[in-house]
């Protein structure tokens, strides 16, 4: 019978009574051997979906952007129709400026600043601006090169404000639309990695000429190699977002197709810059400063010299 009272089972005090009897005591907590690896699994799949993300971009911008583009949107003859599209942020603006000056390689231009929020808030005014900057500049240089000369009489030159509007403005919009209907119409031919639509062109091209305005302000100095050099690096950095941005779109196309594409994209780029340059800062105008309007001051003034 003693043998029976020793299997009898008896109740054993709390953890914490035996802990504070023997605080030299060991104690071993067992749990469930299946559930801690599935939480460290948990764990770190959750910090390797995180790490992708970071490096390939969260799905979840994605899914952004697929139902930004499914909101109702209000008539085209509404102004809220238009008024979204100057809906964006003074951050998101700036943000846009500083790429379109400094880009980097690898980068796409619309990917980075643009698809979350397209707008136009920045590409128009950043050509009113650069309007302006190159009819004041324009006005400016012509006067500082006459500036002296005793039969020179100053005259604001107001229909460059409107040459250089239509010139600027033509590029800001017409391009780009041209730009996007061969891209669908390419599109439907070949498969492509990368699309665009017209409202991201035509940001692409308005921010990418933000950096000629400083460059039309360094247009003033009257000295070709300053003014050249300007131009050049403008055109440098502007052209390297348009080629970088748009290089993805046509990569997969026909190698000939291409290159003529980012070909043509860069020479009209060019062609405006130079054009913009040669015609409001035209360096014979330094070298032959009596113009037209200056020679008919000077033949007002010849009968009386003569008569001297």
């Amino acid at each position: 019978m003693a043998a029976v009272d020793d299997l009898q089972f008896q109740e054993f005090d709390d953890a914490e009574n035996l802990l504070a009897a023997n605080r030299d005591a060991v104690t071993v907590s067992i749990g469930d051997p299946s559930s801690n690896p599935q939480k460290q699994r948990r764990v770190a799949g959750a910090t390797q979906r995180g790490e992708d993300d970071d490096l390939l971009g969260n799905d979840d911008s994605d899914k952004t952007e697929l139902l930004a583009g499914q909101k109702k949107s209000a008539p085209f003859w509404t102004f809220e129709y238009y008024q979204t599209f100057f809906d964006v942020e003074t951050h998101q603006v700036l943000d846009r400026i500083k790429g379109s000056i400094l880009p980097w390689p690898g980068k796409n231009f619309v990917r980075l600043y643009i698809r979350s929020n397209p707008d136009l808030y920045g590409p128009f005014w950043i050509c009113a601006t650069l309007v302006f900057a190159i009819a004041i500049s324009g006005n400016i240089s012509s006067f500082l090169v006459h500036l002296g000369l005793p039969q020179y009489h100053y005259v604001p030159e107001f229909r460059k404000v409107t040459i250089a509007a239509t010139a600027i403005y033509s590029y800001a919009w017409l391009v780009p639309l041209a730009l996007w209907g061969f891209l669908t119409w390419r599109n439907s031919k070949v498969m492509s990695i990368v699309s665009y639509s017209f409202l991201e062109i035509v940001c692409v091209y308005g921010y990418s000429l933000f950096i000629y305005i400083p460059a039309a302000v360094l247009w003033i100095i009257p000295s070709e190699p300053v003014r050249w050099l300007s131009i050049v690096v403008a055109m440098c950095l502007s052209g390297s977002v348009l080629v970088m941005t748009f290089w993805p779109a046509v990569r997969d196309d026909h190698r000939r197709i291409a290159l003529a594409t980012v070909s043509a994209i860069a020479a009209l780029h060019v062609l405006l810059a130079v054009g913009c340059k040669e015609y409001f800062f035209d360096s014979r105008e330094a070298e032959h400063p009596l113009g037209p309007v200056n020679s008919v001051a000077a033949d007002k003034m010849s009968p009386t010299m003569k008569t001297t």
